[in-house]
Protein backbone atom coordinates (compact mmCIF):
# COMPACT_ATOMS: atom_id res chain seq x y z
CA UNK A 1 0.00 0.00 0.00
CA UNK A 2 1.33 3.73 -1.04
CA UNK A 3 1.71 6.06 1.67
CA UNK A 4 0.32 9.58 0.89
CA UNK A 5 3.00 11.33 0.09
CA UNK A 6 2.16 14.96 1.40
CA UNK A 7 4.98 17.27 -0.79
CA UNK A 8 3.44 15.04 -3.93
CA UNK A 9 0.07 16.67 -2.95
CA UNK A 10 1.05 20.10 -2.86
CA UNK A 11 3.30 20.09 -6.00
CA UNK A 12 0.13 18.72 -8.18
CA UNK A 13 -2.09 21.39 -6.47
CA UNK A 14 0.37 23.52 -7.83
CA UNK A 15 0.46 22.68 -11.14
CA UNK A 16 -3.61 23.03 -11.19
CA UNK A 17 -3.63 26.71 -9.57
CA UNK A 18 -0.63 28.50 -10.47
CA UNK A 19 -1.35 28.21 -14.11
CA UNK A 20 -5.08 30.00 -13.26
CA UNK A 21 -2.98 32.54 -10.98
CA UNK A 22 -0.90 33.58 -13.42
CA UNK A 23 -3.84 34.36 -16.13
CA UNK A 24 -5.96 36.69 -13.16
CA UNK A 25 -3.13 38.53 -12.75
CA UNK A 26 -2.35 39.00 -16.84
CA UNK A 27 -5.91 39.91 -16.96
CA UNK A 28 -5.02 42.70 -13.88
CA UNK A 29 -2.43 44.02 -16.29
CA UNK A 30 -3.92 43.62 -19.26
CA UNK A 31 -5.37 47.18 -21.39
CA UNK A 32 -8.71 48.22 -19.62
CA UNK A 33 -11.28 47.57 -22.17
CA UNK A 34 -14.49 47.96 -20.46
CA UNK A 35 -13.79 49.86 -18.05
CA UNK A 36 -13.90 53.50 -16.39
CA UNK A 37 -10.79 55.53 -15.30
CA UNK A 38 -10.04 58.88 -14.35
CA UNK A 39 -7.23 61.38 -14.64
CA UNK A 40 -5.16 61.43 -11.54
CA UNK A 41 -5.24 64.89 -11.15
CA UNK A 42 -6.73 67.89 -8.46
CA UNK A 43 -10.27 69.28 -9.89
CA UNK A 44 -9.75 72.74 -11.42
CA UNK A 45 -10.48 75.92 -9.20
CA UNK A 46 -14.70 76.30 -9.37
CA UNK A 47 -15.00 73.13 -11.12
CA UNK A 48 -16.16 69.52 -9.70
CA UNK A 49 -15.07 67.49 -12.84
CA UNK A 50 -12.11 65.71 -13.49
CA UNK A 51 -11.53 64.27 -16.90
CA UNK A 52 -12.26 60.82 -16.98
CA UNK A 53 -12.43 58.40 -19.89
CA UNK A 54 -14.70 55.07 -20.48
CA UNK A 55 -13.55 52.32 -22.64
CA UNK A 56 -15.42 49.92 -24.42
CA UNK A 57 -14.69 46.10 -24.86
CA UNK A 58 -13.69 47.27 -28.44
CA UNK A 59 -12.09 49.80 -27.52
CA UNK A 60 -14.53 52.72 -28.24
CA UNK A 61 -13.89 55.29 -25.49
CA UNK A 62 -16.55 58.32 -24.05
CA UNK A 63 -14.52 61.30 -23.02
CA UNK A 64 -15.87 63.37 -20.06
CA UNK A 65 -13.33 66.19 -19.67
CA UNK A 66 -12.92 69.14 -17.69
CA UNK A 67 -15.69 70.88 -19.66
CA UNK A 68 -15.93 69.13 -22.95
CA UNK A 69 -16.91 66.01 -23.59
CA UNK A 70 -17.07 63.23 -26.80
CA UNK A 71 -16.04 60.55 -28.28
CA UNK A 72 -12.97 58.48 -29.40
CA UNK A 73 -11.20 55.41 -30.22
CA UNK A 74 -8.18 53.35 -28.61
CA UNK A 75 -6.24 50.67 -30.57
CA UNK A 76 -3.69 48.37 -28.65
CA UNK A 77 -1.40 46.21 -29.84
CA UNK A 78 1.03 44.85 -26.75
CA UNK A 79 2.25 48.15 -25.04
CA UNK A 80 1.88 50.09 -27.84
CA UNK A 81 -1.82 52.56 -28.19
CA UNK A 82 -3.18 54.52 -30.61
CA UNK A 83 -5.80 57.56 -29.44
CA UNK A 84 -8.24 58.82 -32.46
CA UNK A 85 -10.53 61.80 -30.41
CA UNK A 86 -13.70 62.17 -32.20
CA UNK A 87 -16.33 64.85 -32.29
CA UNK A 88 -16.36 66.91 -28.79
CA UNK A 89 -19.56 68.30 -28.04
CA UNK A 90 -19.80 71.84 -28.31
CA UNK A 91 -20.50 72.72 -24.52
CA UNK A 92 -19.93 76.41 -22.96
CA UNK A 93 -16.63 76.31 -21.49
CA UNK A 94 -14.22 79.21 -19.61
CA UNK A 95 -11.22 79.55 -21.55
CA UNK A 96 -8.87 77.98 -18.95
CA UNK A 97 -10.98 74.69 -19.07
CA UNK A 98 -11.34 74.66 -22.71
CA UNK A 99 -7.58 75.40 -23.19
CA UNK A 100 -6.75 72.35 -20.94
CA UNK A 101 -9.72 69.77 -22.91
CA UNK A 102 -7.48 70.77 -25.65
CA UNK A 103 -4.37 70.28 -23.94
CA UNK A 104 -5.03 66.49 -22.88
CA UNK A 105 -6.75 65.74 -26.33
CA UNK A 106 -3.22 66.91 -27.59
CA UNK A 107 -1.67 64.57 -25.05
CA UNK A 108 -4.26 61.87 -25.37
CA UNK A 109 -3.70 62.18 -29.93
CA UNK A 110 0.29 61.52 -29.33
CA UNK A 111 0.49 58.73 -27.01
CA UNK A 112 2.73 55.45 -28.15
CA UNK A 113 2.57 53.17 -25.35
CA UNK A 114 1.05 52.18 -22.13
CA UNK A 115 0.96 50.69 -18.71
CA UNK A 116 -0.52 49.28 -16.14
CA UNK A 117 0.08 48.99 -12.65
CA UNK A 118 -2.54 47.32 -11.12
CA UNK A 119 -5.36 50.30 -10.71
CA UNK A 120 -2.68 52.73 -12.24
CA UNK A 121 -2.71 52.94 -16.36
CA UNK A 122 0.06 55.39 -17.52
CA UNK A 123 -0.69 56.50 -21.03
CA UNK A 124 2.95 57.29 -22.48
CA UNK A 125 4.15 60.25 -24.96
CA UNK A 126 5.89 63.51 -25.23
CA UNK A 127 3.44 63.50 -21.91
CA UNK A 128 2.47 60.42 -19.63
CA UNK A 129 -0.98 60.79 -18.41
CA UNK A 130 -1.35 58.83 -15.02
CA UNK A 131 -5.51 57.55 -14.56
CA UNK A 132 -6.81 55.63 -12.37
CA UNK A 133 -9.62 52.73 -12.69
CA UNK A 134 -12.55 53.49 -10.98
CA UNK A 135 -13.07 50.47 -9.21
CA UNK A 136 -16.31 50.91 -6.84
Amino acid sequence: MHQFKPICAVAALAVLVLPAISEIARAEEGFPFGMEMTLDAARMPGSKRVPNLDIGDNGEVILELWCKGGKGQFSVAGNSVVFVAGALESRSCPADRAQADDDLLAALSDLTSWKRQGDLVLFIGPKTLRFRLNTN
